[in-house]
């Protein structure tokens, strides 16, 4: 009776305990999903709040598939890699498919030569064993070749490929002053560096793949269908073309959305890229700021939103990787062994009334090759998830092609500020004359159609330095984009020097990439400027004039290489821009705050050489040092209005 107790309360331990543990699973399991969703919630405020701080450029929803309208864009784009049919990239291209006709030669002698082989030895006849391998082991090396000369000639086109493409693209990206505009008037493309590096690397190697993905696939259906069709007749590859039209058309249709994922997918790497770009950007500002915390919310948001694309589209792909091995790889095979039946059931045929040897010998070898042409038809269905993606890169290069053709037409697209609709960008006229500023009736309006000062006319002549002031945000930096012809002209008649003899110095100037000499003769090349005539004697005489010789003991000469944004101090990158101005020699310069880190006597010092070489000065100081360096003075008042008027009539201000 004891041990029949225990047994029960042993059993009822435990149930009892086992209760116990489920009730704790499920009470733990409610605690972290309650804890999970108050962290969803926590997360989603957070990715709210970042939404709203990353600016995103809206642009008009593209349509992305593979229709008419796809190859008629990759058709143009083709024109571009390909410039011609005498071109190397039309030879690499003939290279590829030689190279592909031997491969598969040498895949059909690799069958035949392996089922004698193999015949040898069930029939075990030494001599011809022997020789038959031995016509194997000298033709590898053969084989070798020609599966190296496909792998480099695939490689090169690709190179080719993008090289062309680049070059195309840079030709219309740095033409006049379309890469400022593409990022600072138009609103269609966000992260233009994405397109010209990443998106046009895997264009042009996306177009490589289809090419030898399709080629060799569409090579060996013809050989293998061929050949079968000889012995078996045409029924059995028949069939099997028949399945790839009716397979391939089914899942052309179920992979539409790829091209669409695909182009998300590199709009936001580009977004993300783009986020960890301006960290590194103002990278000193944010640790001022203590934002380190604020800047990771910001990148994890971002990213956030690329992972859940790419969940997404991997979601998709795990779907249509079971339907294309199910279609184009299995359900092939199935189709395969039906076809290859076909001659040796049906009774009218040959095959059917030969005997049991050769049945066997031919099916191997037959067999193998439907294996064969089973599998480039399989490669030719997946082919087509090459053209979806294919569709998405075309799609943004012909997006970025357009919107720099745009450009360079001096169109821009962008949200306009209401009541703005009817602003013509092109309701201005320029005319070039050398020695002379002139604004007749130029309204100051920004590219969004918000209107600084309705009208402004003034006009400076050589020699006359004025001195531009106001408030923050009345329309100085507008006044000289307009000048620059960075922003467009909204009305009225602007007379201005042609380009290069007007020349901008900024508060913050630029340096860059190369030696000391390349820093002064800026945006000329050293070998350019020696070719203008110009001595490295001279360049060091400049130096001298801004008090930076000791640059060239301390660096180490003009020759010098080195990351000139960190070697130099403010005070001396705006003296070197001031040495690049004098090198220059325009005829009108713009100085934008950009002695605000030298001191006043060597500033006053390169304003008086500016004065002797006949640099006519248009300068924005609040310094009242520099008002003796000026004939007039134009202000801004920040309200709509201005005044222009001789210096000695005007109030001095300024510290």
């Amino acid at each position: 009776m004891a041990p029949s107790l225990s047994k029960y309360a042993n059993k009822n331990c435990v149930i009892a305990a086992a209760g116990v543990s489920t009730l704790l699973w499920i009470l733990a399991n409610r605690r972290k999903k309650r804890i999970g969703n108050d962290i969803k919630k926590k997360t989603k405020n957070k990715e709210e709040d970042v939404k709203y701080l990353i600016a995103e450029k809206t642009s008009p929803t593209v349509k992305v598939q593979v229709d008419r309208k796809f190859f008629k864009q990759l058709g143009q784009l083709l024109k571009i890699v390909i410039p011609g049919i005498t071109t190397k990239e039309s030879f690499l291209m003939v290279l590829v498919a030689m190279s592909l006709v031997a491969r598969s030669a040498c895949d059909i002698w690799l069958i035949n030569n392996g089922t004698k082989i193999e015949s040898a030895i069930v029939s075990r006849d030494a001599e011809l064993f022997k020789k038959r391998l031995m016509k194997l082991i000298v033709a590898i090396p053969v084989i070798s070749v020609v599966n190296n000369v496909l792998k480099y000639s695939i490689g090169d086109l690709k190179i080719r490929l993008r090289t062309n493409m680049t070059k195309r693209l840079y030709d219309e990206y740095l033409t006049n002053f379309t890469y400022y505009r593409i990022a600072n008037l138009d609103n269609r493309i966000a992260n233009v560096d994405q397109l010209l590096t990443n998106d046009v690397d895997k264009f042009c190697e996306s177009v490589a793949d289809l090419y030898c993905n399709t080629a060799k696939p569409l090579l060996d259906i013809g050989i293998y269908v061929y050949k079968l069709s000889t012995t078996l007749g045409g029924g059995t590859p028949g069939l099997m073309l028949g399945y790839l039209l009716l397979s391939g058309a089914l899942l052309t249709h179920l992979r539409k959305p790829t091209a669409k994922l695909t182009a998300g997918e590199q709009k936001l790497e580009g977004e993300f890229r783009h986020v960890n770009s301006r960290l590194i950007t103002h990278s000193e500002e944010i640790a001022f700021y203590n934002g380190n915390s604020r800047e990771k919310t910001t990148l994890i948001a971002s990213y956030n939103k690329l992972l859940n694309h790419l969940n997404q589209f991997l979601k998709f792909k795990i779907i249509m990787g079971v339907t294309d091995n199910f279609i184009a790889k299995y359900f092939a095979s199935v189709v395969g062994f039906l076809a290859v039946s076909l001659p040796f059931f049906h009774c009218n045929h040959p095959l059917y009334s030969s005997t049991h040897g050769e049945r066997s010998r031919l099916y191997y070898t037959y067999g193998r090759m439907l294996v064969k042409l089973a599998e480039a038809i399989g490669r030719l269905v997946l082919a087509g998830r090459e053209l979806s993606r294919l569709a998405g890169f075309t799609a943004r290069m012909t997006q970025l092609r357009d919107v720099l053709k745009d450009l360079n037409e001096g169109k821009y697209q962008r949200t306009m500020v209401p009541g703005s609709e009817n602003l013509n960008i092109h309701g201005g006229k320029i005319v070039f004359k050398n020695h002379l500023i002139k604004f007749d009736k130029v309204p100051l309006i920004t590219p969004n159609g918000d209107i600084l000062i309705k009208e402004i006319s003034f006009e400076i002549k050589s020699g006359m330095n004025v001195l531009v002031c106001g408030p923050n945000g009345a329309g100085k930096s507008s006044l000289f984009r307009v000048l620059g012809e960075l922003w467009p002209l909204f009305g009225g008649e602007l007379t201005k020097p042609p380009r290069g003899k007007l020349f901008y110095v900024p508060q913050r100037p630029y340096m860059t990439l190369g030696c000391l000499r390349d820093q002064l003769t800026y945006p000329h090349s050293g070998a350019e400027a020696l070719r203008r005539g110009t001595t490295d004697a001279q360049l060091e005489e400049y130096l001298n004039l801004v008090c930076l010789g000791y640059l060239l003991e301390r660096e180490g000469g003009l020759d010098a290489v080195a990351d000139w944004l960190d070697v130099l101090s403010g005070g001396e990158k705006q003296r070197i821009a001031m040495a690049r101005l004098f090198y220059h020699k325009p005829q009108f310069a713009i100085l934008d705050e950009c002695t605000s880190a030298v001191s006043v006597d060597v500033e006053g010092s390169m304003y008086s050489y500016c004065r002797d070489v006949g640099i006519t000065l248009l300068t924005v100081s609040h310094r009242k040092s520099l008002w003796k360096h000026h004939e007039f003075v134009l202000h801004l008042d920040g309200r709509g209005s201005y005044t222009y008027k001789p210096i000695d009539q005007a109030e001095e201000f300024g510290s």
